[in-house]
């Protein structure tokens, strides 16, 4: 069964946990190792001759063109992951338009391709932020992925928990989104998502399981990472800098560093085990189905 494969373009500065901590005008301060983990993400997907939908933040775009070029000539799908991934729900419907705008821009002066996918920041929107999808359906986006259907503390919308894995949220343009959640299972009476740092934090056979009975179900699994959860060195600067004050909470650092040495080797494991696809394939072989149902 055909999965969808995403992965969220990003450094590890730009996460949601650390934005107290590191704002953005001090991003430019930072190791970055975004564009060292992409190459290394581009060279396992061609290895294996997989594709996969890339949301490209666009503050990454603007300082790092030539990585974004090359992602998309390698055959990826390049869609947009926002500016400086702020929570949609902090910013305005002003703020939130210059946001996609200036995210766009970057994105096609980088590799001349218009994105037809959002992901909101952290998972950040929900199916009752109406204003938002409206936003996005004016900007001409197709699709949009921002909705992960778990109870958490920073983002998550349980409402929709029971929804088929894709969706349609009609706009108040008469344009219809479709809505790529993220995927879940159901875990000894809890909900817990099969990619992201779930794929890190557990063992293997729990992403692999995760996936199998999502496909045994006839459900395709939608999996996303980062870049910089390759990157092992994250571990020993999250431990100094948290033992000097500087990255916010123990609970902070352990969702961004810890099991950072996992990633790396479950990522053949999963690319040998299962097949996927970028987010427009699968959507395109999901109007298929449609149209032979309705048929």
């Amino acid at each position: 069964m055909k999965n969808i494969l995403t992965v969220d373009l990003e450094d590890w500065f730009s996460v949601e946990v650390l934005n107290t901590v590191i704002p953005s005008d001090r991003w430019e301060e930072q190791e970055s190792v975004v564009e060292k983990n992409t190459l290394k993400i581009l060279d396992l997907f061609a290895e294996r001759g997989v594709t996969a939908t890339f949301f490209v933040l666009g503050w990454i775009a603007d300082r790092y063109p030539d990585l974004i070029n090359e992602v998309a000539r390698a055959g990826h799908e390049v869609a947009c992951h926002s500016y400086y991934h702020r929570m949609v729900s902090s910013l305005t419907p002003d703020q939130f338009k210059q946001d996609t705008d200036r995210a766009i821009s970057a994105i096609v002066n980088a590799c001349s391709r218009i994105p037809v996918g959002y992901r909101s920041p952290s998972w950040g929107m929900k199916r009752d932020m109406q204003w938002a999808f409206d936003i996005l359906a004016d900007f001409g986006f197709e699709y949009d992925s921002s909705i992960s259907p778990i109870k958490h503390d920073i983002y998550g919308d349980p409402s929709v928990q029971q929804s088929p894995p894709l969706f349609e949220i009609p706009t108040t343009s008469g344009k219809t989104l479709i809505e790529i959640p993220a995927s879940i299972v159901p875990v000894f009476g809890r909900v817990m998502a099969v990619g992201g740092g779930w794929m890190r934090h557990y063992p293997y056979w729990f992403t692999r399981s995760g996936i199998t009975r999502l496909n045994r179900a006839g459900i395709p699994a939608m999996i996303y990472f980062h870049p910089w959860e390759l990157e092992r060195s994250l571990f020993g600067k999250g431990l100094r800098d948290l033992a000097r004050g500087r990255r916010g909470s123990p609970k902070n650092w352990v969702r961004q560093c810890m099991s950072i040495n996992t990633m790396e080797k479950n990522l053949p494991k999963l690319l040998d085990d299962f097949d996927f696809v970028p987010v427009m394939d699968y959507i395109a072989l999901w109007k298929s189905d449609r149209r032979k149902t309705q048929a």
